[in-house]
């Protein structure tokens, strides 16, 4: 411990429940203080045990008496143990864990999110334990017991934040809330009642130096630093917050930062490791690293909340953070009373983290059906209790708590009735269904709503490293057991890319790799054409894998890249060249159009360009040549190439390239007659 009871040989296999227990000492409880030896006399101390993170249910007895239940995996939950401690100097902790399976996928009790619902992860796996850290702490008389900070205004001249506190105080008394950050010191005097109280005050800062995105600007945070001074002046208690002054605003899927418009180009991410406590702070890292290398904005923390290390990286590094709360698909009724106290419990995690940029309250709440690639209007007009009942009261807790940014009630409902808004979309063409990866495109031109944020898109995929679907068996692979437990998509996979079309498992493995690139190629390409008309941004499907898998990751557990993270990689440049997709099966003796475009993210001019494309069919070679300005943050369509489709057979090429003001960036398509 920290861990899951599953990495335990013995219980590799078990659903629990599981009794945990263990004996420890203390001299007394001012032993254990961190606070000034002589602040505090020794009858004044309080002292708490702390859990950081328990999967998923939990009964807590200490010294044989029952101290409460715990729900929730993500959070810390505490219990104040003073009186238990004055009895004996030998104390036994013991802790019952339950994390049920949730057999019934579209009714599911526990909040564990990806854990355990998610394509990515084996459905049998149970994450259940003690994940992180147990702690004995102490207090003064006083003790925070929640606290939260939020930035909820910023600009160059000014920055506000939001600090709110639940205290309980043993006697009714005064106290003072003394704030330092950014070189301000602000005090706020309370009077308090004596058990639990809330306070909420507002410190400002002139001047403050902001928090921008990597591509914006400078990631300067700062540390919050509160402390609790009894009437007498003593310290009783003190939290540490480290945050950064930045605003949000959206309009229409559109995203500022501060002021300033910003395109996002984004990728959602798995788990790092299925038992979130296996994660290594270097893998975390290493994955947040991987997204910005890849010259993305942003991060989706998919159907998840993940380790402490990844926020505090994204702050780092720069990086925006859409933050799922922890529901996929399905869940019971029972579990509303339950899915509002996590959700404040979330922003009360987080809220702090300048990074995280929009908060998620449901993914897919009527489910998916991946026999089309895009939700259905006529089922998302339906009534339906998690959608309409459910996310409705998780969206108004988040809202109550943190009014500074924005948040998207559920992901991936197509226009409804009343307002036919729906939210961002679920764009599965090249992948679910029938169709083409180019006909994003296509739908694109007929219906521009869903393309205002597509949130999830791309194709399966075999990893670099596949030694779990025992290749030396092709093409006799125990298909049902990929199936099952690492993730593969059986009947779409033999519709996209048959297995009995190849001699050995590489061939097929390293057609797959490369159709997945070419989808996510085609479609960013698509998406940054849109750019604000309406596209303001999207979110590839998805980076990194939790386990073994066959999944649409860019990274293979083992994070050898996958061909479509190059591809992804060269898609989201900040300055791009594109074509309109070649037509899937074009007719000899039509004309084909192909728009060429050139799309700027950054906050300059790329100052006059030359565009020249050169186009190679079994006829021969055809050159076109544009110049003109390009300005900042825009899409230009600088021309199209028009080409008369020979009878002949071969390949066809189209190589791009754009040479401006400090940027040279090529393009190649091709395809076959």
């Amino acid at each position: 411990m920290p861990g899951h009871w599953r990495s335990d040989a013995s219980f590799a296999d078990a659903d629990g429940p599981i009794f945990y227990r263990t004996s420890f000492s203390l001299d007394s409880p001012a032993d254990a203080s961190g606070l000034p030896k002589l602040a505090i006399a020794d009858d004044q101390v309080r002292t708490w045990l702390r859990f950081d993170g328990i999967f998923y249910d939990a009964d807590v007895f200490l010294n044989g008496s029952y101290l409460g239940d715990t729900s929730g995996y993500f959070f810390p939950h505490t219990f104040e143990i003073t009186d238990q401690l004055v009895v004996r100097d030998t104390h036994e902790l013991a802790v019952e864990v339950n994390c049920w399976p949730q057999k019934d996928k579209q009714a599911k009790r526990n909040l564990t999110g990806a854990f355990q619902h998610a394509d990515y992860i084996d459905p049998d796996w149970n994450p259940g334990g003690i994940w992180q850290p147990v702690h004995v702490s102490t207090t003064g008389p006083v003790a925070i017991r929640f606290f939260r900070v939020i930035c909820t205004e910023a600009s160059e001249h000014s920055a506000t934040l939001a600090i709110r506190a639940v205290v309980d105080s043993e006697t009714a008394r005064e106290v003072v809330f003394a704030t330092e950050v950014a070189g301000v010191q602000h005090e706020h005097p309370q009077p308090l009642a004596a058990g639990e109280n809330r306070v909420e005050w507002t410190v400002s800062i002139t001047d403050p130096e902001l928090w921008w995105p990597h591509s914006l600007g400078e990631q300067t945070l700062h540390d919050v630093h509160v402390e609790l001074r009894l009437d007498d002046g003593e310290l009783s208690d003190q939290r540490t917050r480290r945050t950064g002054f930045r605003s949000v605003r959206t309009d229409n899927w559109v995203t500022s930062i501060n002021g300033t418009r910003l395109f996002l180009k984004g990728i959602n991410l798995a788990p790092t490791t299925r038992g979130l406590a296996d994660a290594t702070v270097e893998q975390v890292e290493g994955d947040m690293t991987a997204a910005k290398d890849a010259g993305l904005d942003m991060v989706r923390v998919h159907s998840h909340i993940a380790r402490p290390e990844l926020y505090a990286a994204a702050d780092e590094l720069g990086l925006l953070i859409w933050q799922d709360f922890p529901m996929h698909q399905g869940y019971d009724r029972s579990v509303r009373g339950q899915a509002g106290r996590q959700a404040r419990e979330m922003v009360d995690l987080l809220g702090h983290h300048p990074s995280v940029f929009t908060w998620c309250g449901h993914n897919e709440p009527d489910g998916r059906d991946n026999s089309v690639p895009a939700p259905s209007l006529v089922k998302s007009n339906r009534p339906g209790w998690n959608r309409t009942v459910l996310d409705r009261t998780i969206k108004r807790a988040i809202a109550k708590n943190d009014p500074s940014r924005p948040i998207i009630a559920h992901s991936g409902v197509p226009p409804h009735l009343p307002l036919l808004d729906g939210t961002d979309s679920h764009l599965w063409y090249g992948w679910h269904g029938v169709g083409d990866a180019t006909d994003m495109a296509a739908a694109a031109a007929v219906m521009a709503r869903p393309m205002r944020f597509v949130s999830e898109f791309g194709a399966q995929s075999v990893p670099v490293s596949a030694d779990f679907c025992e290749p030396e068996r092709w093409p006799n692979l125990n298909w049902d057991a990929i199936a099952a437990q690492h993730g593969l998509d059986r009947n779409v996979m033999l519709h996209r890319i048959p297995p009995s079309m190849f001699e050995t498992f590489d061939e097929w493995a390293e057609a797959t790799r490369l159709y997945q690139a070419f989808v996510v190629k085609t479609q960013i390409e698509t998406l940054r054409r849109l750019k604000y008309r309406p596209t303001g941004g999207f979110s590839v499907h998805h980076l990194n894998d939790s386990q073994p898998a066959i999944s649409t990751s860019l990274l293979g557990d083992d994070r050898r890249p996958k061909p479509a993270y190059q591809s992804l990689v060269d898609a989201c440049r900040p300055v791009i060249v594109t074509a309109d997709p070649f037509p899937y099966d074009p007719v000899p003796g039509t004309t084909v159009t192909l728009g060429v475009h050139v799309v700027n993210d950054l906050q300059t001019a790329a100052g006059n360009a030359v565009v020249r494309a050169t186009l190679h069919d079994p006829t021969g070679s055809f050159e076109y040549r544009w110049e003109g300005e390009i300005e900042a943050d825009t899409v230009v369509r600088v021309g199209e190439v028009r080409w008369q489709v020979p009878s002949g057979i071969g390949d066809v090429t189209l190589d791009l390239e754009l040479t401006g003001t400090d940027v040279t960036v090529t393009n190649r398509y091709g395809s076959s007659l």
